[in-house]
């Protein structure tokens, strides 16, 4: 059994930034099934819901930084409704909001008042992990755990990020599978490591203003099925989990390889083992 495979387009940025139309339509002869939004490009949401059907690729999600969605809450759920997104999911909390940190208590509330909202258009509310939410808290629970843990999995389900759990230490098939019933959509994502890793990661993906202090060590990220990961399991969990769907994501290129070389290679691996 397999599953349909999307595309986060933050992937194809570039592309999409010049071209929004004519990038979905690549994103379609690549094989995919369906997309994630990371912003709409300028395009109006009943323009964009035009494309994808006529395209015929399913708007299965989209990332919505945090602070647009307790700022805008109404408007963007109903934006993304009209899109026709069954998902909504939270990308990156910032340093105060993390497990652990004076606003996470806070941030916690605000997450299940927009889970709430999202519910009641229909829609569902994840929340998509880095590796900072496995910080260990006082209870001896991971961070990423105990948000889980406080908001009912009828307003809130997972979307594990299987790069950053294993960048965490954990086993990201494991971590999947502790979450069946309640991981409907899967982000797969490769990387490789060299040596310990660089002090400063998020440098890597344009979330932290510091140089990378890399020394012996080097991290890059990969197409599915070329970096590190055991995608087979990873596959296999996410099926088992009860998955939808399962999300490519690779934030940036390989080195030699474009944006968009980057989505093709990761859907052609996947077609490799018949999905």
């Amino acid at each position: 059994m397999s599953l349909p495979v999307a595309l986060q387009l933050y992937t194809v940025r570039d592309s999409a930034a010049a071209d929004f139309y004519g990038t979905l339509k690549a994103v379609k002869a690549m094989g995919y099934d369906g997309v994630e939004f990371a912003g709409l490009f300028d395009n109006e949401p009943a323009k964009i819901k035009e494309m994808l059907d006529e395209i015929g690729l399913v708007p299965v999600s989209a990332h919505v930084p945090l602070d647009q969605l307790i700022s805008e809450t109404e408007k963007t759920i109903n934006d993304y409704k009209i899109i026709g997104c069954k998902y909504i999911a939270i990308p990156y909390v910032t340093e105060e909001r993390r497990p652990g940190a004076e606003k996470f208590d806070e941030t916690i509330e605000e997450i299940k008042r927009i889970g709430k909202a999202a519910s009641e258009a229909g829609i569902k509310l994840l929340y998509h992990n880095h590796d900072f939410e496995f910080v260990k808290l006082e209870n001896g629970k991971y961070g990423l755990d105990e948000l889980y843990s406080r908001v009912c999995p009828c307003i809130l389900a997972t979307e594990i990020d299987t790069c950053w759990v294993n960048v965490a230490g954990l086993v990201p098939s494991e971590y999947v599978m502790k979450y069946s019933g309640r991981a409907p959509v899967v982000h797969l994502k490769d990387f490789n490591i060299t040596g310990k890793l660089p002090k400063h990661l998020y440098a890597l993906i344009g979330l932290d203003e510091e140089e990378t202090d890399e020394g012996n060590s080097s991290f890059e990220f990969r197409p599915v099925g070329h970096g590190m990961q055991n995608i087979p399991d990873i596959l296999k969990a996410s099926v088992d989990a009860g998955a939808e769907w399962v999300v490519v994501e690779q934030d940036e290129p390989a080195a030699g390889n474009t944006r968009d070389e980057s989505a093709k290679l990761s859907r052609d691996y996947l077609k490799s083992l018949g999905w």
